[in-house]
């Protein structure tokens, strides 16, 4: 028989987490399933770079870092930044605003907040059940899955907020299973793409045995008629950091249409071409070209990385030279793959969901987090979008929950 007002999450990390505090604060009963051990892994992992929970620029300019439709902006606007902090500030973790206006938790890690969080669903309520691996979805709000011990794991539920996470890190839990799950309902689904993911690019041997590890700080990077600053660093396949990152969506498109993807680096935006050129002339004529350059500023791995663009640099002009350092080219032939990426790109399209983000094919059936096809880099946006979208879920289906049995 099934109990009535029963909702059911699957998955235990920050927007799965947060829908069961909302349909337990209506009064509910909640179930939360999650395949792994132990809930919120990849949330634990994100702590140990301090737990960058959001972004304290103004909401307008907030909500252009993301791609995504109306649906997301709403959610966000429902959930802002100051509700983020004022929940974590509920929980005993008040938090602060670095100087690049990202969001962090004073304590600089997410054990804490996640230990009071947990301790809070327990006194709302809240079922946790731990290595319960979902198989299986019915129309009629039924979970098929298998428990720890390896018995069926069935689950009938009033409502049912879907909060499984995209397919990075898969070994933190979110492998993407959800695409088999929603598969045989004909729920339209846009292909999983790594995102926020290093670059590939062949570098020389020489290149990628001496510089990888390298920093590249303060370079603009250009792609797609976009530019963005901040650092990189060399790795042995490519180039890993925040541009990159935020440039993703731009590159993937253009490696999603078979071509390689170009970009292009500013290794001293600071200085426009005309003071460069001066930099470089100050060294006098009998100055090697690397004393020139290092006097000028740049780094060894800067550079290598002239090299690697221009093998022949010596016998550049200065002119050249100047036009190579503030427009060197690059050409990136993939992505890190999801095994490495921060996030995930791609999941539920638009066309399956509703407002209340509802499954359009599955009355009663709520979907959250990076399930949903939506993109952000990282900042402070990426959590700030599970969090709010596993609120407006919540709330959704805690509406349905109140509306009682549906036809």
């Amino acid at each position: 028989m099934v109990t009535r007002r029963h909702g059911v999450v699957v998955g235990g990390g920050p927007a799965g987490l947060m829908a069961a505090e909302v349909m337990a604060r209506a009064g509910h009963r909640v179930t939360l399933l999650e395949r792994m051990p132990q809930v919120g892994r990849k949330l634990l992992m994100a702590g140990r770079g301090g737990l960058n929970l959001t972004h304290g620029e103004a909401l307008d300019q907030f909500l252009g870092r993301y791609q995504g439709d109306a649906w997301l902006a709403a959610a966000i606007r429902a959930f802002p930044p100051d509700a983020l902090r004022a929940f974590a500030a509920d929980l005993g973790q008040p938090t602060f605003v670095g100087s690049s206006g990202r969001i962090f938790p004073e304590a600089m890690k997410s054990s804490p907040l996640l230990r009071l969080w947990l301790a809070r669903l327990g006194n709302l309520g809240v079922t946790v059940q731990t290595r319960h691996h979902v198989t299986g979805l019915d129309a009629g709000l039924v979970l098929h899955g298998r428990r720890a011990d390896g018995t069926p794991g069935d689950i009938a539920a009033d409502a049912i907020v879907l909060a499984m996470g995209g397919a990075s890190w898969p070994r933190l839990g979110a492998d993407g299973n959800f695409v088999e799950l929603l598969k045989t309902h004909a729920i339209d689904i846009a292909t999983l793409e790594p995102a926020n993911c290093g670059l590939v690019i062949a570098w020389s041997a020489y290149f990628q045995a001496r510089f990888a590890g390298s920093l590249l700080k303060n370079i603009t990077v250009q792609a797609g008629g976009k530019s963005l600053r901040g650092e990189l660093v060399v790795t042995a396949s490519g180039l890993e950091g925040g541009p990159v990152y935020a440039l993703g969506p731009i590159l993937r498109a253009a490696l999603r249409q078979g071509h390689p993807a170009p970009l292009w680096l500013d290794l001293r935006p600071d200085q426009s071409a005309a003071e460069l050129t001066r930099r470089l002339a100050r060294s006098g004529a009998g100055a090697s070209l690397a004393t020139k350059l290092r006097k000028a500023g740049f780094t060894s791995a800067a550079q290598a990385l002239m090299r690697e663009a221009a093998p022949s640099l010596g016998s550049l002009s200065p002119a050249a030279l100047v036009t190579l350092a503030k427009h060197l080219p690059l050409t990136a032939h993939a992505t890190t793959g999801l095994d490495r990426a921060i996030s995930t790109a791609g999941g539920v399209k638009t066309s399956a969901i509703n407002d209340e983000l509802m499954l359009k094919a599955l009355p009663g059936v709520f979907v959250a987090g990076e399930m949903l096809d939506w993109d952000a880099p990282t900042g402070g946006y990426l959590l700030q979008a599970c969090f709010a979208t596993g609120a407006r879920a919540g709330h959704a289906a805690a509406r349905w929950l109140d509306a009682g049995p549906q036809p």
